[in-house]
């Protein structure tokens, strides 16, 4: 990939990782039309998050896509409905494997490496978590960085892995925000704007205990 390549909004994002999925796992009915590409990005399961799209700003989306070659449209064999197939790989310049990879975070967000080979079987099989390892410290590794490793989360035995592709994920940075802000948009996510929130009520409630701490001593200790 010999220029750095614009990031992705997360709609678009949304539905190159549906065409990726659906080409493996449903080849009957791909390239996909706009009302079936439409449901596979609003998917219930298998999904996060959760995205409810109309098919105009689907629409609107595919268009930046195919300006960017990353969408091709075609009529396929009926030659009568419109339909959309990815062309992330080439665009990207990227193997199987680690479309397949950027396709499920993508797709699901956030994932430990366990996570990621049981959610890829559909898509490619990695025998081991190895190789699944290898492929997104390669990602990792790119002169323009597609996946990184998140700091490990309280509690938690395993790191998790994000793609890079609408930006850095705030958690990327140690911070609070939820997972679905990223610097690439521009724009302060619910997460970020609740844990900022959440922030100040914990500064504030410590500020009272000390001054209340502050008072009691004062009541204590004898006047000089």
């Amino acid at each position: 990939m010999p220029d750095a390549l614009p990031f992705l909004s997360e709609t678009e994002a949304r539905i190159l990782g549906a065409l990726i999925e659906k080409e493996k796992t449903t080849p009957d009915v791909y390239p996909l039309t706009l009302n079936s590409l439409t449901t596979a990005c609003n998917q219930k399961t298998s999904r996060d998050p959760v995205m409810n799209l109309s098919e105009a700003g689907v629409l609107a989306a595919l268009e930046e896509l195919r300006g960017r070659t990353l969408v091709i449209e075609t009529f396929g064999a009926s030659g009568r409905v419109l339909r959309y197939a990815h062309n992330f790989g080439k665009v990207y310049q990227l193997p199987a494997a680690a479309v397949a990879l950027l396709a499920v975070l993508m797709l699901r967000g956030p994932q430990t490496v366990s996570e990621l080979r049981a959610n890829c079987d559909r898509l490619q099989h990695f025998a081991d978590a190895s190789s699944v390892e290898g492929y997104l410290e390669e990602l990792a590794a790119r002169a323009q960085p597609l996946a990184i490793l998140l700091p490990r989360q309280p509690g938690a035995r395993e790191q998790r892995w994000a793609h890079l592709l609408c930006g850095e994920p705030a958690v990327a940075r140690g911070g609070m925000a939820g997972e679905g802000e990223r610097t690439g948009n521009g724009s302060a996510g619910m997460g970020g704007r609740v844990a900022d929130a959440a922030l100040e009520a914990r500064v504030a409630a410590l500020e009272a205990e000390v001054a209340d701490l502050r008072a009691r001593l004062g009541r204590l200790l004898p006047e000089a």
